[in-house]
C-alpha cells in the first residue's frame, strides 16, 4: 500500500471514530479526536459503549500492518486540522508541515555531535506535531519534555506521541509560571504570540514590559534561555517583527545578556494569510565560556517550499554554514 494510502486509511479510522463518538457524547470534535485516539493506541473500544465497540475493532483492524511514524502524523495532522476549523482560537494554529520537517532538520543539524541521547525542551507543545515531526527527522533518539497549558491540545499531544511510539513527558501547565527542567540540549517550540495576563508572574522576568502586558513570546523566550544548558541551542518559530516591536529593546538586552544570535530565517510570505502574521525561524545559543559565537548571525529570507531547487541550495548554504560555526 503506497504512503499517501496508508495515511489517508489512518486519518479514515481516526476521523469516523471520531464523528461516532462526537454524536454520541455531544462534544466537539477535536475533543473526541482524543478520546478516539487514546482508544486506538491501547486497542480498547470498550469505553465507547457495546454497540460502537465491536466497530471500531473492526475498523482497527483495517489498518495497514506496518506504517511509518511519519505516515501516522500525517494522519493525524489532518484530523486536528478538520476539528481545528469547527472550534478555531488564536492559540490553536498548528505549525505549516513543511515548516515543522525543516525545523527538525535544523534540530538535526546542530545536535548532530552531541554525546548520548538528547534531551529537547518544548514549552507550548500545543497539538503536538512540531514536536512529533521534530523526533521524526532525528538521526538519533531523543527524549522530549514539553508542557502545554490547554488540556485539550495536551490530550491531543498525548495521542500524537502514543500512536508514533514517542518516548516523551507532557505536563499541564503554563511554562511561563512554572518551571520544566534545567539543562536541557535545546528548546525547539512554535511560540505563542500575544500578551501574557498575569503581572505578578511577568514581574519575576528581564523582559517585563514597564507599562503593559508583557508579550508571552517575549516571556517563553527569557524563560527557555533559563531552561537550556551552557551551550545549547533554542530553536524558535517567532513573529517577524519580533525585534522591531514596542517591547524588543528589554528582549535584545536580556538575550544579548545571555545568549547569542545565530541565525534569522525568514519564511515565505506565501505561507501566512496576512504579511503582518509572517514568521521566522530564530536560533539562539545560551553563552557558554570557550564557545565563540559567529562574527556575523545567518540572515536568510526562505525561498518557497514549492521550489525544490531553490529550496535545496538554501539548505545546502545552511548546512555549510552550521557545520562551519557551529561544528568547525
Amino acid at each position: 500500500m503506497q504512503e499517501s494510502t496508508k495515511t489517508e486509511a489512518y486519518f479514515q479510522v481516526l476521523d469516523q471514530g471520531a464523528e461516532k463518538i462526537r454524536s454520541i457524547e455531544d462534544n466537539l470534535y477535536i475533543e473526541a479526536l482524543g478520546t478516539m485516539g487514546e482508544m486506538l493506541f491501547q486497542r480498547d473500544f470498550t469505553p465507547a459503549g457495546e454497540d460502537l465497540r465491536l466497530e471500531l475493532e473492526q475498523s482497527a483492524a483495517s489498518l495497514p500492518k506496518e506504517m511509518h511514524r511519519e505516515e501516522v502524523r500525517r494522519a493525524i495532522q489532518l484530523a486536528v486540522l478538520k476539528g481545528m476549523k469547527e472550534a478555531v482560537q488564536p492559540h490553536h494554529a498548528m505549525t505549516p508541515d513543511a515548516v515543522a520537517l525543516f525545523m527538525g532538520y535544523l534540530t538535526n543539524l546542530l545536535l548532530k555531535k552531541e554525546e548520548g541521547k538528547p534531551v529537547l525542551l518544548d514549552p507550548a507543545v500545543g497539538s503536538g506535531n512540531l514536536m512529533t515531526a521534530v523526533l521524526n527527522q532525528l538521526s538519533e533518539d531523543a527524549h522530549f519534555v514539553a508542557a502545554e497549558p490547554d488540556e485539550t491540545l495536551l490530550k491531543l499531544a498525548f495521542m500524537n506521541a502514543n500512536l508514533q511510539e514517542h518516548e516523551v513527558d507532557l505536563f499541564h501547565q503554563d511554562s511561563v509560571a512554572s518551571p520544566l527542567l534545567d539543562h536541557a540540549d535545546a528548546v525547539v517550540c512554535d511560540l505563542p504570540a500575544g500578551y501574557y495576563p498575569d503581572d505578578e508572574t511577568a514581574a519575576g522576568f528581564k523582559v517585563k514590559a514597564k507599562d503593559e502586558k508583557t508579550y508571552v513570546h517575549h516571556l517563553l523566550i527569557e524563560r527557555s534561555i533559563r531552561h537550556v544548558k551552557e551551550g545549547g541551542f533554542l530553536i524558535l518559530l517567532v513573529p517577524n517583527q519580533l525585534f522591531q516591536s514596542d517591547q524588543s529593546a528589554g528582549l535584545q538586552e536580556m538575550i544579548r545578556e545571555q545568549a547569542h544570535i545565530y541565525a534569522v530565517l525568514q519564511l515565505p510570505e506565501t505561507m501566512f494569510k496576512t504579511r503582518s502574521s509572517g514568521k521566522s525561524m530564530l536560533i539562539l545559543r545560551k553563552k557558554k565560556d570557550g564557545i565563540i559565537p559567529p562574527s556575523q548571525a545567518l540572515l536568510a529570507e526562505m525561498p518557497s517550499f514549492t521550489k525544490e531547487a531553490a529550496l535545496a541550495d538554501m539548505m545546502k548554504r545552511i548546512s555549510g554554514w552550521i557545520e562551519e560555526n557551529v561544528h568547525g
